[in-house]
């Protein structure tokens, strides 16, 4: 049966009711049930104002048109029972974009299936056509050094280094938004598209149809939620390593950044600067006068940064009240442990649930925000659970198994809503993982604990661009990889010239790392406590690696308004900052395959050194511009791919049509 009501389509056919209704321009949103009624999620699509669409329903088939998108339901006989019901999309000009699998595909071919698991809880997969050609950008971030999806498997879990963001943009020209937080899995296979939650309430996809990936990337954004303004400290460099372990130390660099006249915007103070996971607040043994830390760091014009983690170690002087209050992540079996880390044992917080939010937000605003500190690091977001056996947890909003991608958005949320009630308004939060919506709690979001490797920086390039097609315009990296770079090896400083080159068009530019050798350090009471990296500043490399990376923090210097106008994009239009060549150039069919150069902006193309010993690159230049090379200053005609050098401290990036040339020199 198909009915009409208001504004939206809705059918019932064995046991399945399917609602199709407007979300915005040229977009869709589909649900389905299995006897039941539809539910009104909202995990991060957000209200539209929606047009009045053109419904047209008869008995076995019926169609809703939104602007450049179409919707048709086709109930087909099926031996000697009614079929369920097919969806086929089509854009403005009659053309397939996709549809739901049918028989060519399957001898039983179901589109959207419930498989009951007990208890009420089902499993869900929904299959569509695959189509010859067709490329897929976007999902957020997977450790690949890959940028078309196709012929890829993605798991939909969140894990140190992995941000499952479910919205993909197809070459076909749609867009699709799995708006499902559940543990899961997508194939983007050759004879089908298959997604999967392990646990689901109701089926629930958004569609949007866009002439250009620019525009689909966009209607997402909107759909989802635009970015703050980036604050202006956000635009310059940020100083990290693992860890500053005192205040005398963090006021020391802080100094040096000062006495050598190099610009910085933001010094971060790591993890374990608090006696115990989950006290939220200083070490006073080690940061004595954290009020006068902060104003001193000020004076100097640098605003400091505290992590934040969301483990809460047994041994916290907040433990035993947030246990008696649910207000942690339950373990279903065995021991209550979520993760082990140093010396403690610890359960999250469950930032599922509007109290813990709360608790934790009072306990934060007391120990940071009134000593000055406003911008947070939200470090262990995913959550980093020590065994990722998403069936052994439970949160406020149900077993992780069906919303614990919706985590790292929750965690971001908490630090946005309490900032914003507390005044402020230049929010930006450093977080190591991210889910829809994250974008418009101000998520700053990192790669995560990545090596210090090549491949490891080849793979940051893909996952920073299709972050950006997934609505996750602030993003970084750790310059240099966080784990196992050794200072004192000549490979390793090669790299690290590379990566930060590179870090100065991404962005955010921060240096971070766990250098080697670590130096060991006790408390007052002869224990050992966490210990920190080598040293990680712009002159721990020597005097040749600090006059190439300080070249290269005075050209973001320079660079400050152009990145300000792309942060002012994202903020009110929702474009990435870091874009695939094919966002600028969709035309152009080679730029739907390069994966190692990018557009920083609409103006300006990077195309970083990735690869070891090596001092000259070819770079694509796109049709109907000229390309200004920037460190010499030599202009190519575009359409063409060229051969260019670049020597250690040389980074292959072009100028538009002789735009930014005050960068040049």
């Amino acid at each position: 049966m198909i009915n009409i009501e208001n504004n939206r389509l809705v059918w019932k056919t064995s046991g399945e009711t399917v609602v199709i209704e407007p979300w915005g321009e040229n977009a869709l949103r589909i649900r389905s049930v299995m006897m039941g009624d539809i539910l009104e999620t909202d995990y991060a699509l957000l209200p539209q104002r929606n047009p009045d669409c053109v419904i047209k329903a008869g008995k076995d088939q019926a169609s809703i048109t939104n602007g450049k998108l179409t919707a048709q339901i086709v109930l087909a006989a099926s031996g000697w029972r009614k079929d369920h019901g097919r969806i086929t999309f089509y854009r403005q000009d009659g053309r397939v974009l996709f549809g739901d699998i049918d028989h060519e595909d399957s001898p039983s071919p179901h589109p959207r299936r419930f498989l009951s698991r007990g208890g009420g809880a089902q499993s869900l997969t929904c299959s569509f056509k695959a189509y010859e050609g067709e490329r897929f950008y976007g999902m957020g971030q997977y450790q690949m050094e890959r940028l078309d999806l196709k012929g890829s498997i993605l798991e939909l879990a969140q894990q140190n280094t992995q941000a499952s963001v479910p919205f993909v943009i197809s070459s076909r020209g749609y867009g699709f938004f799995w708006h499902n937080p559940a543990i899961g899995q997508v194939t983007f296979g050759e004879n089908k598209t298959v997604w999967k939650a392990e646990s689901a309430r109701q089926c629930d996809y958004w569609v949007v149809a866009g002439d250009t990936p620019a525009e689909i990337q966009q209607a997402y954004v909107r759909a989802t939620g635009l970015p703050p303004m980036m604050p202006e400290y956000g635009l310059g460099f940020w100083q990290s390593k693992a860890r500053y372990w005192n205040q005398e130390q963090v006021l020391e660099v802080a100094r040096g950044y000062k006495e050598r006249s190099i610009p910085l915007d933001v010094l971060v103070i790591d993890f374990f600067h608090w006696p115990r996971m989950g006290d939220f607040r200083f070490d006073a043994e080690f940061f004595p006068d954290p009020e006068k830390m902060v104003q001193e760091l000020r004076s100097m014009g640098i605003e400091p940064m505290v992590s934040v983690w969301t483990p809460v170690d047994y041994r916290s002087e907040n433990f035993e009240e947030m246990m008696d209050q649910n207000l942690l992540v339950h373990v279903e079996q065995g021991v209550d442990i979520t993760m082990r880390f140093f010396d403690g044992e610890t359960l999250y917080v469950d930032m599922t649930n509007p109290e813990a939010r709360s608790y934790v937000w009072d306990k934060l605003r007391k120990n940071y925000l009134e000593k000055g500190i406003h911008l947070f690091w939200l470090d262990e977001a995913e959550p980093g659970y020590t065994k990722y056996d998403y069936g052994n947890y439970r949160h406020y909003l149900g077993p992780s198994l069906e919303v614990g991608n919706i985590y790292p958005q929750m965690y971001t949320r908490l630090f946005y809503e309490g900032l914003m009630n507390a005044g402020h308004s230049d929010i930006v939060n450093l977080v190591r993982c991210a889910w829809a919506g994250s974008q418009r709690y101000g998520a700053l979001v990192w790669s995560g604990d990545v090596a210090s490797t090549w491949t490891a920086f080849r793979r940051q390039i893909c996952a920073g661009i299709n972050m950006g097609m997934a609505g996750i315009a602030w993003w970084t990296t750790d310059i240099g990889g966080f784990h196992s770079g050794d200072v004192r090896d000549p490979k390793f400083r090669e790299l690290l010239v590379r990566w930060f080159e590179w870090g100065t068009f991404c962005p955010v530019m921060r240096l971070h790392g766990a250098r080697n050798p670590h130096i060991d350090h006790v408390n007052s009471r002869g224990e050992a406590i966490l210990n920190e990296g080598a040293p990680n500043e712009v002159w721990s490399y020597g005097p040749e690696l600090e006059d190439i990376f300080v070249r290269y923090i005075r050209l973001r210097e320079k660079m400050r308004p152009y990145v300000r106008e792309l942060m002012r994009q994202a903020h009110e239009e929702g474009t990435p900052v870091i874009r695939p060549m094919f966002y600028e150039f969709p035309d152009e069919s080679v730029c739907w395959e390069l994966k190692d150069q990018y557009m920083f902006g609409g103006d300006v193309l990077a195309a970083p050194i990735v690869y070891e010993d090596t001092y000259e690159r070819q770079v694509y230049l796109p049709k109907g511009a000229s390309w200004t090379l920037l460190y010499d200053g030599t202009v190519y005609q575009g359409g063409r791919t060229v051969t260019v050098p670049a020597q250690i401290d040389q980074i292959p990036v072009f100028l538009r049509d002789g735009r930014c040339s005050e960068w040049i020199g």
